[in-house]
């Protein structure tokens, strides 16, 4: 590693790729380029390599996900001691338009497309109570806190709009460390499909928070609060739309179109591949949101489109994805270690990132038990969530991809230096998050008591018989007069006939099978975003 900084230190190459030096060497500039992908391609095998090994030999106080990170941290630290940052920064410097279109698209549908097997269903009114309520508790909660202690000289002063942006990406939740976990110590089903669920669909939320608030701030600052709920469900559901409506599309082309044969395998998969990304491209030529787009036809085209696929292009489209988005995420993290050694953050605003964290750690407070509490309203008591699972859940926040994407687009959002502060404190929060929370994760599931619940408990015992739904009792004593309860049963009851309709109607019409042959091909627990550990070792 160390030759390669120094080959790199020697051909001073300019980012732009000017100058008189290129000019009169032009076969330096490539071969610098060249140097450059094998120093990315270096550190993306050092990252599988080492995280190989350390999930090999169990040592889960230094997961996937920190390690490449450090990776990344380490070559930045050497660049800079080698005064090498100008030609390996050349490599590097890309933009949050790179994020958006190559990285976290194959990241975001690979989520989607994991989010389908039986106990996600069972758990869908849970996970959309945390994914959507919580994180809108959890980022007003974040930015009302941020602006306060703004007002109070505890933190750096920002405008009200642009702490409710800094509380919506920010809320964005990444556990991939934490899934890879719970899977190797075998949590239980149901605690898993809670943070899973609750971290895909919450990027959905979040961004759209994201979006809404960069409107607001931009465009009409003295928009009422009205118009301020129309431009996010019109990003919101606009966007879900768009995602939904391109996978029934699909489903009906791969169930109608006679491509299953051997001889248009590679049509097949072709066509498959292209799918998530025309949802997404069409999404932002609609002015929506790509990221909720792609998202939902992940979800829809596992769980419609992928039985209509051949035998042969299901485990090639499997496998493709989980590659891509494998690598994207791998890089990812490998980005930020190398870019908070390198970049020049607003570190004299330490007071700022200190007290965010302590906000977060608020935050996430009241979204989980806030929402537990509702869900456990309408539970019966066997499938209440446990208040041990609930601190599990909220442990579980770390902040990823999606939360430092956004953070690189608030540097060119928000003026007067308040997106590059913006930036370095969710950069720090990324790093603290995943190096800190995720190698202690073990010690703490420990401690909670939640390791080897898997399957053994009577959360997973309750998944047995309509598809883990399990009817609340309805003849309880009315004179309590609590109305809140009686609606979240109403909700909690439409689940189970969504579930029916689903079943019934939507899996026989989009597909060639029914809804109880497609539940038998799920998988029991997908693989993590990105980073799964079964069936795809």
């Amino acid at each position: 590693m160390s030759t390669v900084v120094e080959e790199l230190m020697q051909m001073q190459i300019s980012p732009a790729g000017g100058g008189g030096d290129s000019q009169s060497h032009p076969g330096k500039e490539q071969q610098a380029a060249g140097v450059g992908i094998l120093l990315q391609i270096m550190m993306l095998v050092l990252s599988f390599v080492l995280g190989h090994v350390l999930r090999r030999h169990r040592f889960y106080y230094l997961p996937e996900a920190s390690a490449s990170l450090l990776i990344g941290l380490i070559v930045g630290a050497l660049a800079n001691i080698s005064n090498t940052e100008t030609s390996i920064r050349a490599w590097f410097n890309f933009h949050e338009e790179f994020f958006f279109l190559f990285l976290l698209p194959p990241i975001i549908f690979q989520s989607g497309f994991s989010l389908s097997p039986k106990p996600f269903f069972s758990n869908f009114g849970a996970i959309v109570t945390f994914s959507i309520l919580g994180t809108f508790i959890a980022s007003v909660v974040t930015g009302v806190l941020v602006y306060l202690g703004g007002l109070i000289y505890l933190t750096y002063k920002l405008p009200f709009v642009e702490c409710l942006m800094f509380g919506a990406l920010i809320s964005a939740t990444d556990p991939v460390t934490v899934l890879s976990i719970f899977q190797e110590l075998g949590i239980d089903t149901n605690l898993y499909a809670l943070v899973f669920g609750e971290s895909v669909l919450n990027d959905a939320m979040a961004i759209s928070l994201y979006r809404t608030m960069s409107s607001l701030k931009s465009h009409a600052p003295g928009q009422n609060f009205f118009m301020v709920i129309f431009r996010f469900l019109e990003t919101f559901v606009g966007s879900l739309s768009a995602g939904v409506g391109v996978g029934f599309i699909s489903a009906l082309l791969f169930k109608y179109a006679g491509l299953d044969i051997d001889n248009l395998q590679n049509l097949e998969c072709c066509l498959f591949v292209l799918f998530p990304y025309f949802s997404y491209m069409l999404a932002e030529g609609l002015g929506l949101t790509g990221i909720v787009s792609i998202l939902f036809t992940g979800i829809v085209m596992k769980h419609y489109t992928f039985s209509n696929l051949s035998e042969n292009s299901q485990r090639f489209v499997s496998a493709f994805f989980h590659l891509i988005s494998s690598l994207a995420e791998t890089f990812v993290f490998i980005y930020m270690g190398f870019d908070i050694a390198m970049e020049q953050h607003s570190w004299s605003h330490v007071g700022f990132i200190f007290f965010s964290i302590i906000f977060i750690g608020v935050a996430r407070a009241a979204n989980v038990f806030s929402c537990a509490y509702l869900v456990n309203l309408v539970r019966p008591a066997p499938r209440q969530i446990p208040v041990k699972h609930q601190k599990a859940l909220w442990y579980s926040g770390l902040r990823g991809a999606m939360a430092f994407a956004l953070a690189l687009q608030s540097v060119h959002d928000l003026p007067e230096g308040h997106g590059q502060t913006i930036f370095t404190a969710t950069t720090a929060i990324v790093v603290l998050t995943v190096l800190l929370i995720g190698g202690s994760t073990g010690t703490v599931l420990e401690t909670l008591q939640v390791v080897g619940d898997d399957h053994d408990g009577p959360l997973s015992e309750s998944l047995d018989g309509n598809n883990g739904y399990v009817a609340p009792s309805y003849n309880e004593d009315a004179t309590s007069g609590n109305r809140l309860k009686m609606k979240l049963k109403e909700f909690h009851k439409s689940t189970a006939s969504f579930t029916a309709l689903d079943r019934n109607y939507l899996t026989p019409f989009f597909t060639s099978q029914n809804g109880d042959d497609e539940e038998e091909h799920d998988d029991p627990m997908p693989s993590s975003r990105g980073r799964g550990f079964l069936g795809h070792n």
